[in-house]
């Protein structure tokens, strides 16, 4: 019989309730003078609802309860890798005891206390009741932040492509004498071509480590070129430059052609952090929007040991909450995306026989000279499906525009799918009735979107044999600075903070690619290494700097962006703080931190409830500052106060503590999301700090990804990501249907829980439906059904079978 951690849980309750008759922790005399004495047993924190069914072997990252070494440091305890290593080998001794096999993996001491370990997963409840076990997570996977990537040929490149390094102010900063010269930044990521002529010069005799091969040799294999892109907007220093040219860089290869694991994630954490890195870029993540996660609590202590953390926020916008792991850690700098400021167009779409469609407007392009190629020029066009690259290599694109059906795939990848077929262009049409509601700048080809009813007949014009198209393009005007519509937005769940931090450019970002050439690519993948770059500059001017004051520098001094559509200020949770300035953070005279503030969450009742934060103001200069406070709560609601003190003097070189506190009468309020702006003034500059607050119980989605894949050749994992866990939790098979990307057919319900603990649910599914048929291959929909909180919730997948 399949057991799992919730039925586990819930026998043993049901026996400890059966037996408190007698008395919990106490005897009870019985007729033949027997006794029974029940006691409870100690059990490690399960992450997620780990899969403990007999299918096979599963890998699972323990953590201990002996302190890392540098937990214990921040505590002002004494801890060794010689104490560790005693406390992980009588875990481990105990557990080859406990279990027929078990086979270490990787094991952890200096930011992570544990070790990975491959096992039965019927012996994971064993492993959760050894003495010395803090908590188990199972071995998720990761892969790079990176959307779409456009090598580009030596007739299609310039130097002048480089624009978001200078665009940020790095060149001002190599001018005021600022490259990262003596600042080692750690790559973690696919690894890096150390070859490149742009990139030789930042690398010493000690390259890095290979956690996917497990050799020195951190050399990206032949069919990547993430970590090479990220490495060189850190620090190309050659035909481009980074945004610290001066900088070393040090690179770990974690990920490999098909993403990588938390025990190598982990792992490369702590070697970057004992390699003496004084920064660290993580571009890579998944969908759990957990703060407790493995990789998340090794980057909080890498941060404590004085190594600035920099992660993606990942690529899973516009929605709120689809921030994911490690960007959901407390300390590190989580980074968005941005767009550099772009040209608006108007657009006109006409086919064949001069049929107009009035919906049509300009879902986003990568460069205007691709506007200009296209405009007033009429082209033959195709339907491509839902625009996945098995539906285009059933057409001929070359040349031509692509007509798609939005939904299943994501607009950019729709559109790098038509460049890869050869297409010039694509027209998207909606799904459902009205239109698209956003733009997307940066998408590979021109694209244009139109409603779902003209979609239907630009295709009726296709069918009858009128397949050609005009697209006639007119100026309108230029957008500035905007956050890109696919960058994950937050906050936290469950520590309810604002993520991303900051943001940085992550749109058409020109870097260096294996095999001595250069690459266009996109995704807060881009975007981090910018910031990282940044750190580095400030570490090369401020040595004495803790991770705080780089964070703080960063975000106090960061851009405000406005969204054009509304006009109105992005949100707290789409931007961080604004879009960094470099020059801004090296020349700050005051830091500010921490540079944001979740008050998190007010559960709705009557009467006032108040929460206290604090913090500190560091003045940098050498005369006396006296600080203004004010608070703004945007939209000025009735029943929320925060109240600070008036005004504040700080000596020249020091730090003081300012306290607040916020209250909030929630019988004034609707439940929701709400957020304000702390100002801090010197007289001279403002400094903006973001804050938020919920009442109620917050809107995060109860799920936010799921997965499918093979487990051995006849049973199959499957599970999805559940931010708070779920009362009820169902999942539900349909058919797909390929013409309108929608649901199709009820096919079976693969599995029915109860009482599922967060972030991750897992089970076992023998591929089969109906009663023991074979699922066929090809497309189909994974419907999750969530109880969570009060919410329900059913969030739909496509799965494909091949």
């Amino acid at each position: 019989m399949k057991k799992r951690v919730s039925k586990v849980f819930m026998s043993f309750i049901a026996m400890v309730l059966l037996l408190s008759t007698f008395g919990m922790g106490a005897t009870a005399q019985t007729d033949n003078t027997s006794q029974i004495t029940v006691k409870e047993l100690p059990v490690a924190e399960l992450f997620g609802d780990i899969e403990l069914s007999p299918s096979g072997p599963t890998t699972v990252i323990v953590e201990l309860e002996a302190e890392s070494i540098v937990e214990a440091k921040q505590k002002g305890k004494n801890q060794s890798k010689d104490n560790l290593k005693a406390e992980r080998q009588k875990v481990i001794n105990a557990l080859e005891q406990a279990v027929e096999q078990a086979e270490v993996n990787r094991e952890y001491d200096y930011v992570f206390s544990g070790f990975s370990v491959e096992l039965a997963g019927t012996d994971i409840m064993k492993l959760a009741t050894i003495p010395g076990v803090k908590a188990v997570y199972p071995n998720v996977n990761y892969t790079a932040g990176e959307i779409s990537v456009e090598e580009l040929s030596a007739e299609l490149f310039s130097p002048e492509m480089v624009k978001s390094a200078p665009f940020i102010g790095a060149n001002d900063a190599w001018e005021a004498g600022f490259t990262g010269e003596g600042v080692t930044v750690a790559v973690i990521d696919t690894g890096v071509d150390y070859t490149h002529p742009d990139l030789v010069h930042a690398f010493g005799d000690y390259k890095g480590w290979d956690f996917v091969d497990d050799d020195n040799d951190p050399q990206e294999g032949p069919t990547q070129s993430h970590g090479t892109h990220v490495s060189g907007t850190v620090a190309a220093n050659g035909v481009i430059k980074g945004v610290a040219p001066d900088a070393s860089l040090l690179g770990y290869r974690v990920l490999g052609p098909d993403g990588g694991t938390t025990e190598d994630v982990v792992a490369g954490i702590e070697r970057a952090v004992q390699d003496g890195a004084d920064v660290m870029n993580l571009s890579l993540g998944n969908s759990l929007n957990n703060p407790d996660w493995a990789t998340s609590i090794a980057l909080d202590w890498a941060m404590a040991e004085g190594v600035v953390a920099v992660t993606s926020n990942g690529n899973s916008g516009p929605d709120n909450w689809t921030v994911g792991s490690p960007g959901t850690s407390r300390e590190a700098i989580s980074v968005g995306a941005t767009q550099l400021p772009f040209d608006n167009y108007d657009i006109d779409v006409t086919t064949t026989g001069g049929v107009e469609y009035e919906s049509d407007k300009v879902l986003g392009y990568e460069k205007v000279e691709d506007i200009e190629v296209l405009d007033g020029n009429e082209y033959e066009f195709v339907f491509a499906g839902l625009g996945s690259a098995e539906e285009f290599a059933e057409v001929d694109a070359e040349g031509k525009i692509a007509l798609i059906s939005r939904g299943a795939y994501a607009f950019v990848d729709k559109a790098a799918n038509a460049k890869a077929a050869g297409a010039v262009g694509a027209i998207i049409f909606n799904h459902s009735p009205g239109e698209i509601p956003f733009v997307i700048p940066g998408m590979d080809v021109p694209t244009v979107k139109i409603t779902n009813a003209e979609g239907l007949i630009m295709l009726a014009e296709l069918e009858a044999g009128n397949n050609t198209v005009t697209l006639d393009f007119e100026y309108v005007s230029t957008s500035p600075e905007v956050v890109a519509d696919f960058s994950s937005r937050g906050p936290v769940a469950l520590s309810w903070m604002i993520k991303p931090d900051v943001s940085a450019p992550g749109v058409d970002i020109v870097s260096t690619y294996p095999g001595n050439s250069y690459a266009s690519s996109q995704g807060t993948s881009m975007a981090s290494p910018h910031v990282a770059g940044a750190a580095a500059l400030l570490l090369q001017k401020n040595p004495h700097w803790d991770t705080e004051d780089v964070k703080a520098a960063l975000m106090n001094t960061a851009e405000n962006l406005v969204d054009p559509a509304s006009g109105e200020d992005f949100a707290h949770n789409t931007q961080g703080a604004g879009s960094i300035r470099v020059v801004d953070a090296l020349d700050a005279m005051t830091l500010v931190a921490p540079g944001s503030h979740s008050f998190g969450k007010f559960i709705k009742d009557n009467g006032k409830l108040v929460e206290k934060q604090f913090f500190e103001i560091q003045n940098l200069s050498d005369e006396r500052k006296t600080y203004s406070f004010d608070v703004t709560m945007h939209g000025n609601p009735d029943g929320i106060k925060v109240m600070l003190s008036n005004n504040l003097k700080v000596q020249p070189g020091s730090t003081q503590e300012v306290n607040f506190h916020v209250q909030v009468d929630t019988s004034k309020l609707a439940p929701g999301y709400y957020e304000g702006t702390i100002e801090v003034s010197d007289g001279e500059q403002i400094f903006d700090l973001p804050t938020i607050l919920f009442v109620g119980e917050p809107d995060y989605p109860r799920v936010t990804g799921a997965f499918m894949e093979n487990a051995s050749d006849d049973m199959y994992s499957a599970g999805s990501y559940l931010p708070g866990g779920a009362e009820v939790l169902q999942y539900d098979l349909y058919a797909f249907d390929a013409s309108t990307g929608t649901i199709g057919g009820f096919i079976d319900t693969l599995g029915a829980f109860e009482n599922v603990p967060a972030p991750l649910h897992e089970f076992s599914w023998d591929g089969t439906v109906q009663g023991g048929i074979p699922l066929p291959n090809g497309d189909w929909v994974l419907a999750v059904y969530v109880e969570s909180n009060g919410v329900t919730e059913y969030s739909a997948f496509l799965v494909t079978k091949e």
